[in-house]
């Protein structure tokens, strides 16, 4: 493209505010170098790049981390050079962007899991099992992604041997830590040395000051200088003054020189643990540097997106040039705005080309758009080419042209000797020189700076030649000749530029097919020149030219009502997709919040029947044991397996229930209905909320609006054989473990806890789920640096409630979760 064209339409201004969009320097070189492509496969894979973006942008939370350019560290460390922990943090900072980035790009263009409420067979209670949407959602994105570096283990090396401060850790090596603890202890030594001179009354007179300081990295005392020699001691320095001398007593020489030397050690090991590390990066960097490029070309993507949000821009229609032919190009820009301009401000215009138009004479008044509407048929197509949205309607179309020539703005130079007109002109000779079918010229005031007729007349012969050549043409010009000429040319359209006569402003309206009018009279009228110059005026106007400028005058009229009954039709069907939209939304969370409650409740209800089975379980061991007649435990189980039935039957849809409103307050010792397992029980306890309901040897904790009278259950199950069962299974209820304890619920949260009030939590927790009969719990310790974790399951190991424990499903958050199975009497 050519350079001075892309300034001229201040290209570089919107790469600019691109690069403002991006989250690290490679990336904001790479928006800046961003030039237009005249091949129409890879603007076509610009812009898919950048609808992907935009895409991903509204679902996702993405971005690229810490991540910084260090492709010249890395180039250094393949060097052989020995890179400082700053620089090596970098790395690791820009490595784990990259791993996190590519993480979610594979998750997000694969789609995402969805559960599916009815579990297998095969699963736990309240596990759901996964199916997978359609895959590759963003293919582009994806494919950029797998540039990606996973170089896991440079970032775990780094993580062993520099903290977050920069500081090399002990742990970085064996030796090190040695060295480190030897220096502590000769630290140690010499100060203790040292605090005896600061502290013996026999020398604290001789002293400056009691303190210890450091001078050349050797540790020394303030002696007053009249003292001097008084203290066998090396002289390091001295004050300004000349009054405190800074010495180091002869009997800590070998205690300084023993620290000096580990300190010098340590310095050593630490420069040899940063070359080793080094050296790793330095071998990666194959992978390392590509890597760095592809998450520079990523972040672009996404600044291009977000920019694209920002002008409230869309993605064109490129139209690919024909294979032969002088076909003529596509110009289709519906609502187009300048992208520099306030997009709320700005005036939308349609900058269109109708089949077999190639030029566009543009006429109007002074700062009413002209130049403007000319930049932004030009940066649009820059930008269309650049892989950018354009500030346009949905639904535009732009050709790829091979190159763009514009000549706007003052050319005057004086260094040249040059003219307004002449600079014009040299500029002009240029562009005539490289044009061909494939390019688009933009010319302001074409013909301006000289003579109007003769101006007019060259105007005219360039346009003729430039439509010879096949090229497409928008041309700006104060000439009414040219308004003649593009009525009678084949494949030129005039448009015009509105004023309102009434406020004498522009109102920065483009109209195609539409010449300008002059509006002098209407405009001299209007600022009070007397009716009578006006009249005279006018009648020395051909009457012809009247009659045109009247006609153009209704046409437009109605040009303008049409456009704003489109422009509310349009704004209907907006409206109508938002709200289609929206509605589609509350459609999808209703849906999800549905499977998510039937999931839940069907969790709720295995867990109940496992309690309800381990009772039952333990009841015959016991009426065995006592030799009681088992007719109505045998019924109060098939009671369970109804329930139990009842629950593993698939759900499609979750009917609202209907709460009938108790009739009266509920009374300790009346017998009720529990609603959700549709068994019969004695109220034992009362709350505002809530009740405990017993149920043969079983206690359920139950919220007021799940208990029934049983004239309000009408098909409730008869409970004689629930108190046969009860009382048949009191003798023994000594003997076993009790049953009747509230449930503390399926799940225990203990992240955020310090260790030792999590194994506290956790303890008393198992208790009461051991105590309630319940056949398994969940452990919540989150992933984080995996310490509670681990102690959450060394303190399941081998623990006296429970009988084994395992790693959570992913649904249920993978690692951060232990399930573990509670013991049976």
């Amino acid at each position: 493209m050519d350079l001075k064209t892309i300034t001229v339409l201040e290209y570089p201004k919107v790469l600019e505010r691109l690069a403002a969009h991006c989250d690290f320097s490679a990336s904001k070189d790479l928006a800046r170098q961003l030039e237009p492509t005249t091949s129409y496969t890879l603007a076509r894979l610009r812009q898919q790049e950048t609808t992907e973006s935009r895409r991903l942008l509204a679902t996702h939370d993405v971005s690229i981390g810490g991540a910084h350019d260090i492709r010249p560290k890395v180039l250094l460390a393949r060097r052989g050079g020995t890179l400082e922990p700053a620089d090596l943090l970098d790395i690791k900072a820009t490595l784990i962007a990259c791993r996190d980035l590519k993480k979610t790009l594979e998750k997000a263009s694969r789609g995402a899991t969805e559960a599916v409420p009815e579990p297998a067979k095969h699963q736990k209670p309240g596990r759901t099992a996964p199916r997978e949407a359609p895959a590759y959602l963003f293919p582009r994105l994806a494919e950029l992604s797998l540039a990606l570096p996973t170089t896991l283990g440079i970032v775990d090396a780094i993580s062993r041997t520099i903290s977050d401060r920069g500081e090399v850790l002990d742990s970085a090596s064996p030796k090190l830590a040695s060295l480190r603890k030897e220096m502590r202890i000769a630290h140690e030594r010499l100060m203790s040395r040292l605090q005896r001179y600061i502290t013996d009354a026999g020398t604290v007179p001789m002293l400056q000051d009691t303190l210890i300081t450091q001078r050349d990295g050797r540790y020394v005392i303030p002696l007053r200088a009249e003292f001097k020699g008084q203290i066998k001691s090396i002289i390091h320095d001295q004050s300004s003054s000349g009054a405190t001398l800074f010495v180091e007593p002869l009997a800590v020489v070998e205690l300084n020189n023993d620290y000096r030397e580990k300190q010098m050690q340590e310095r050593n090991e630490i420069l040899r643990i940063l070359a080793e590390i080094s050296s790793q990066v330095g071998m990666a960097a194959h992978e390392i540097i590509p890597g760095v490029d592809a998450l520079a070309e990523i972040d672009l993507a996404f600044a291009k997106a977000k920019y694209a949000d920002e002008i409230r821009a869309s993605e064109p229609i490129l139209v690919e040039p024909p294979a032969a032919g002088n076909a003529p190009p596509t110009v289709l820009l519906y609502r187009a705005r300048h992208p520099l301009l306030d997009p709320q401000t700005v005036i939308a215009n349609d900058l269109e080309l109708r089949p077999g138009t190639r030029a566009v004479i543009i006429t109007g008044p002074n700062t009413g758009g002209k130049t403007v509407s000319l930049k932004t048929v030009g940066l649009l197509a820059l930008m269309a080419q650049s892989g950018l949205h354009i500030p346009a309607q949905s639904g535009s179309e732009i050709s790829l042209f091979h190159d763009i020539f514009a000549d706007i703005g003052d050319e005057q130079s004086i260094e040249q000797s040059l003219s307004t007109f002449s600079g014009h002109l040299t500029n002009i000779v240029r562009i005539l020189k490289k044009i061909d079918s494939r390019t688009l010229v933009i010319f302001d005031e074409l013909g301006a700076g000289t003579d109007p007729q003769e101006g007019a007349a060259l105007a005219r012969a360039i346009l003729e030649h430039l439509l010879q050549t096949g090229c497409t043409i928008f041309v700006a010009t104060h000439y009414p000749e040219l308004k003649s000429f593009a009525h009678s040319a084949e494949g030129v359209v005039n448009a015009s530029l509105e004023f309102d006569v009434a406020t004498l402003r522009p109102t920065y309206r483009l109209t195609i097919g539409l010449p300008g009018r002059s509006n002098a009279l209407a405009i001299a009228a209007r600022l009070g020149l007397p009716e009578s110059i006006v009249a005279t005026a006018r009648s020395a106007v051909n009457p012809d030219e009247l009659r045109t400028d009247k006609l153009l005058e209704d046409i437009r009229k109605e040009r303008n009502r049409s456009s704003r009954e489109r422009e509310k039709t349009e704004k209907a069907r907006t409206r109508a997709e938002e709200l289609n939209r929206a509605l589609e939304e509350r459609l999808e969370k209703i849906e999800d919040e549905r499977r998510e409650v039937l999931a839940k409740a069907r969790a709720e209800a295995e867990l109940e029947v496992a309690v309800l089975k381990r009772n039952l379980s333990r009841l015959k061991t016991d009426l065995k044991k006592l030799r009681q007649p088992l007719d109505a435990l045998q019924k109060l189980e098939e009671k369970v397996e109804a329930v139990e039935e009842k629950a593993s039957a698939p759900v499609l849809r979750l009917p609202a229930p209907s709460e009938p409103e108790p009739q009266g307050l509920f009374r300790l010792g009346e017998k009720v209905i529990l609603r959700t397992l549709g068994s019969e029980g004695v109220i034992t306890a009362l709350s505002e909320a809530d009740a405990e309901v017993q149920i043969g040897s079983l206690r359920v904790r139950a919220k007021l609006t799940d208990i029934l009278r049983k004239a309000e259950f009408a098909s409730a199950p008869p409970p004689a054989p629930r108190g046969k069962a009860a009382s048949s299974a009191s003798p023994s209820r000594s003997e076993s473990r009790p049953v009747s304890a509230a449930s503390p619920g399926m799940e225990l949260d203990l992240r955020g806890q310090r260790a030792e009030d999590a194994l506290e939590m956790l303890e008393k927790y198992l208790e009461r789920a051991y105590l309630a009969g319940m056949p398994f719990v969940r452990i919540i310790h989150g992933k984080g640096t995996g310490v509670l974790r681990q102690e959450v399951r060394a303190a399941l190991k081998g623990h006296e409630y429970v009988a084994s424990f395992e790693e959570g499903l992913p649904s249920e958050g993978g690692d951060g979760v232990t399930v573990a199975k509670i013991v049976k009497e």
